[in-house]
């Protein structure tokens, strides 16, 4: 194991330590107060800096992620509302929309709230408000790794509709700053139905300021609504009122593996004034998920950057049957999505 600047094995480590939560590792906990009283979160230490917070509450969706203390994430004003907030019409999941490191958006629908085949779908659809069932946390030794693992099944169904399975697990080993995700989504129905996904990773201050770049594999990006200039797109701007949110398209990409970065020159440390480059870095399969959705959205009190992978636009699923983009599963189908985040300081 690499921490703290040099390599560990197993009982080299265990000999200086009363338990592997001195370093690292994983506590479940659950928020007891507010309209977050009864929300349950899993703490996740790398020992290596990255913290974040996964949520069985909520699709095993993951909340704030921290390095060294200082965050990456952007939180919304609601905080970590228990999902039994949930109001499923029109635009009202963003009362109770958590931002933090990933949102789920699907798995039916994504997108602006529409009528569609006899049907009325809110904004995003249901996956980030469903609570997780079968939830296994586990940290075991792996020879002189120590892997931390997260896993649950999130269900999306109602008689005589779609019954929509995903399977999620979540990966980090000690002493480093990296976080795996590796998604199953499955029909367990006997009709054909329509499956739309998109991850709504959301970064925000001090990750973000005047000096953050961020660099697409996209080589064409056009904006989803007339008159929104495309240059820009790359770099962040700071907080200011009234600003209308832009949101871009990426597309042809340089290579079957996609990444993002978000570079900033000077991140903060918790203690002290010193910075240090710091790196955040997205990656996921084209071939897996071959849409890419920017919002961009530096306004005062909503200062948000949003990189979303997807198998979708987020015009609604009318606007992707009508592209013949719309994914469909059949009785017994199922799609699998691998996707991972790592921190990487440049110091």
């Amino acid at each position: 194991m690499q921490l703290y600047g040099r390599e560990w094995t197993r009982r080299e480590l265990e000999a200086r330590i009363g338990r592997i939560e001195q370093v690292g590792g994983l506590r479940r906990l659950q928020w007891s107060e507010g309209v977050e009283a009864g929300n349950d979160q899993i703490q996740v230490r790398t020992g290596a800096g990255l913290t974040y917070y996964a949520s069985p509450s909520r699709a095993l969706d993951i909340s704030l992620a921290e390095f060294g203390g200082v965050p990456l994430t952007w939180q919304a004003a609601s905080g970590d509302a228990h999902p039994a907030y949930y109001d499923a019409s029109g635009i009202e999941w963003l009362r109770t929309a958590v931002g933090g490191l990933l949102m789920t958006c699907g798995l039916s629908f994504v997108g602006a709230p529409e009528e569609d085949d006899g049907q009325s779908f809110g904004l995003h659809g249901r996956a980030h408000h469903m609570p997780a069932r079968h939830v296994s946390v586990m940290g075991q030794w792996q020879g002189d790794e120590y892997e931390m693992r997260i896993s649950g099944l999130v269900e999306e169904t109602m008689i005589f509709a779609p019954n929509l399975k995903l399977n999620r697990t979540i990966r980090s080993k000690i002493g480093q700053n990296r976080i795996e995700l590796t998604d199953l989504v499955e029909n367990a129905g006997f009709e054909t139905t329509p499956h739309m996904i998109l991850y709504h990773f959301n970064f925000g201050f001090p990750l973000l300021d005047g000096e953050t770049t961020i660099d697409f594999p996209s080589k064409k990006v056009i904006a989803r609504d007339n008159g929104i200039p495309i240059a820009g797109y790359d770099r962040w701007d700071l907080p200011e009122a009234g600003y209308q949110e832009r949101v871009y398209y990426h597309q042809e990409f340089d290579s079957d593996e996609a990444q993002v970065v978000i570079h900033n020159p000077r991140f903060p440390q918790a203690v002290g004034l010193e910075t240090t480059p710091l790196s955040v870095s997205l990656n996921w399969s084209v071939d897996q998920l071959p849409m890419l959705v920017q919002w961009k959205m530096p306004g005062a009190g909503v200062h948000v950057l949003g990189i979303e992978p997807a198998n979708c636009y987020v015009e609604g699923r009318a606007a992707e049957r009508a592209r013949g983009t719309l994914m469909m599963l059949e009785p017994g189908e199922s799609r699998t999505y691998e996707l991972a985040i790592e921190v990487t300081a440049d110091a």
